[in-house]
C-alpha cells in the first residue's frame, strides 16, 4: 500500500483527482488548496458547483489551518475532536481565507473532518495539504463503498483507484454546526445523520435535526433531497399493505433482513430480494451494506426496488434518510 499512497500523492501534487478509501465510503480527492484541482473534483462527478465539499485534515493540530474555532465554541470542539476524531463526524465553522471559495460553494463555512482510514490519512499526512474529498460517485448516484463500485461509477474518467477493500461504516459522515448557549450545553444542527449517532452527541449537547426548504441552496455537503439514487426507480414503503404493483414489472425488494416471514418478503412474488442484515436485523451491519445492496438491486434488470424501513433510532437515521434521498424522486 506504500506504493499507492506515493502514486496518490503524486497524482495529487500534480494536480489531479484520485479515489482514496475512507472509513465511511471512497472519497474523490483533490488538493483542498488547490482551486483548479478541486475544479476536477465538479467536472468529473458532474456536481454542481453550488453543493459544498468536506475538507480532510491529517491530524486535529492541522484544523486551524482550514477553519476558524470561535472562543464561545471551543471547549466543545475540544471536546467532539477528541472523542469522535478520528472518525466520520463532521464539522461546520467558519474557513480560513486559505480555503478556496470553490470547496465551500462561496460559503462562510467549511465542514472539516479527519478521516479514520490508515490509507486516506497516509496519503492526506505524505501531500502535507488538507483534501477535498466528496464521495466517488456521479453526483445523485450511489455512493461507493467499494473499488468496484467506483471504477463502475468513474472508470476512464480518474487516473487512480486505490483499492483497500471494503469501507467499515458504510454511509457518509454525520455533519453539524455548533451554536453556544451561555450557561448551557450548546445546539448541535444535525445537517446530515451519519455513523455518529443523535445518541452519542447528546452527551455534549442538544441535538435539533436541520430542515432545509425546497429550492434552498445547500448551506453543508450532502443536504439535498434527492441523492444516493439508483437509476432504477426506487420506493421506500411505510406500510407493506401500500404497495400496488403494476401488472408487467419486475419488482426486487430491499429487505431489512430477508426473513421469510417478514410481512414485506410475503406480499409480492420477488424477482429478487436482497437484505440489508440478513437474518440478524442489526443497524450497523445495514449501514455498512446499505449503497452495496442498492447497487446489487439497480443492477438487477428490475423495473422497480422497493425498500423496507428500518427503525428510526441510532443509526437507523441515517439510513432512513439515505432511503428516502434514493426515493423521494419516485414520489415527485
Amino acid at each position: 500500500m506504500k506504493d499507492a499512497v506515493v502514486a496518490a500523492c503524486e497524482l495529487l501534487r500534480a494536480g489531479d483527482v484520485v479515489a482514496l478509501p475512507t472509513e465511511t465510503v471512497y472519497g474523490l480527492a483533490a488538493d483542498a488548496f488547490n482551486p483548479e484541482a478541486v475544479a476536477k473534483i465538479f467536472t468529473v462527478k458532474e456536481r454542481p458547483a453550488f453543493d459544498p465539499l468536506i475538507v480532510h485534515i491529517a491530524s486535529r493540530g492541522d484544523l486551524k489551518d482550514v477553519a476558524v474555532v470561535p472562543e464561545e465554541i471551543a471547549a466543545v470542539v475540544n471536546q467532539l475532536t477528541a472523542a469522535f476524531w478520528p472518525g466520520p463526524l463532521t464539522l461546520l465553522l467558519p474557513k480560513q481565507p486559505s480555503v478556496p471559495d470553490i470547496v465551500t460553494s462561496g460559503l462562510p463555512t467549511v465542514a472539516v473532518r479527519q478521516s479514520a482510514h490508515p490509507v486516506f490519512r497516509a496519503v492526506c499526512k505524505a501531500l502535507g495539504s488538507p483534501l477535498a474529498a466528496p464521495s466517488a460517485n456521479r453526483f445523485g448516484r450511489i455512493s461507493p463503498t467499494s473499488a468496484t463500485a467506483v471504477m463502475k461509477e468513474l472508470g476512464g474518467r480518474i487516473p487512480l483507484v486505490v483499492d483497500a477493500g471494503a469501507c467499515a461504516e458504510g454511509v457518509e459522515s454525520t455533519i453539524i454546526s455548533i451554536e453556544p448557549r451561555a450557561g448551557k450545553k450548546p445546539i448541535f444542527r444535525l445537517h446530515r445523520a451519519g455513523p455518529i449517532t443523535k445518541e452519542q452527541l447528546q452527551e455534549y449537547g442538544r441535538v435539533e435535526k436541520v430542515k432545509p426548504s425546497v429550492g434552498e441552496i445547500p448551506q453543508a455537503p450532502g443536504q439535498l433531497a434527492s441523492h444516493y439514487a439508483p437509476l432504477t426507480p426506487l420506493i421506500l414503503l411505510e406500510k407493506p399493505e401500500d404497495f400496488v404493483p403494476e401488472e408487467g414489472k419486475r419488482y426486487g425488494l430491499l429487505s431489512y433482513t430477508g426473513d421469510e416471514d417478514s410481512p414485506y418478503v410475503t406480499m409480492h412474488e420477488w424477482e429478487v430480494i436482497e437484505a440489508l442484515s440478513p437474518g440478524s436485523g442489526k443497524l450497523a451491519e445495514a449501514a455498512i451494506r446499505l449503497f452495496f445492496v442498492m447497487r446489487q438491486l439497480d443492477e438487477a434488470g428490475l423495473d422497480g426496488i422497493i425498500a423496507e424501513p428500518v427503525s428510526e433510532t441510532g443509526l437507523g437515521v441515517a439510513i432512513m434518510d439515505r432511503l428516502r434521498r434514493a426515493s423521494i424522486r419516485v414520489a415527485e
